[in-house]
């Protein structure tokens, strides 16, 4: 059976993350790449792999869409030569609805699916999208092909993926900034600076390893290591008192979804 021809249009950080973990994960896929401007990895990683990078366009099997959602309406045009009748859209665009998708590139066979960077390494979690009406095997299309990112769930309603975006899209940001702040505090209280940041970089892999492995709630595990009367009590009572992180996150995922709300009318 002939692999299946794909064609990622964009290779930005998202892009990147998918053509990197489609590659470790050796399907049998034919894969070419579109970007005006390819960084010198992805470069490195088509002639490496030998991936056809901006290659004229063509008729395919799966067209992905990881282009900013702010470039959509100019580029809708010039995507319709990559669609033919058998051809599955799947959007990994933040804000750009399947009625858009289906409108502006003259197409019924649309998904929309929210990945996220640690797919890259194939730890990544992806949420699927579909139109009612949606053939199952294009659904089960889109999820084999987001299988080699990590986990991957749904479809779910497309008017939930707003809040996926914002916690599991956006969310290693939130993570990668803890550790900085965690590594800032540290320095603050007398660290060298590369010791504070190998201190938290690795507090935070660990701390990650455990809930994934331990078969553990978070809640569990976080009230396991906070002994009363303890250092990490005296820390817990300033993250979690009522302006601290649960206050924090709440409000950072809710700028993150209203953000990928207003990116529609942007399109």
């Amino acid at each position: 059976m002939p692999a299946q021809l794909i064609a990622l249009i964009g290779a930005g950080r998202m892009g990147e993350a998918l053509a990197t973990g489609w590659l470790a994960s050796r399907q049998k896929l034919d894969l070419v790449l579109v970007d005006p401007k390819p960084s010198a990895f992805i470069e490195a990683m088509a002639e490496e792999s030998g991936l056809k990078l901006n290659p004229p366009p063509r008729e395919v099997d799966i067209l992905v869409l990881a282009i900013k959602p702010q470039a959509f309406a100019e580029a809708a045009e010039s995507l319709k030569s990559w669609i033919g009748p058998r051809t599955l859209v799947l959007s990994i665009m933040a804000g750009i609805r399947m009625k858009q998708l289906s409108t502006r590139l003259d197409t019924a066979k649309v998904i929309r699916a929210m990945p996220n960077t640690p797919g890259a390494i194939g730890r990544g979690i992806s949420v699927l999208a579909a139109p009612d009406g949606a053939l199952k095997k294009d659904i089960a299309t889109a999820a084999k092909l987001l299988a080699p990112l990590g986990k991957v769930e749904g479809p779910v309603s497309e008017s939930l993926i707003s809040a996926v975006t914002a916690v599991s899209g956006s969310g290693p940001a939130y993570l990668f900034h803890l550790v900085e702040a965690l590594a800032g505090a540290g320095e603050g209280e007398g660290l060298p600076p590369d010791l504070a940041l190998r201190l938290a970089r690795e507090t935070v892999i660990g701390a990650a390893a455990l809930l994934d492995e331990s078969g553990e709630t978070a809640s569990e595990l976080r009230k396991a290591v906070t002994s009363k009367g303890g250092t990490t009590e005296a820390a817990m009572d300033i993250l979690m008192r009522g302006d601290g992180m649960p206050s924090l996150m709440r409000e950072a995922v809710r700028a993150a979804s209203v953000r990928e709300r207003a990116l529609s009318s942007e399109a």
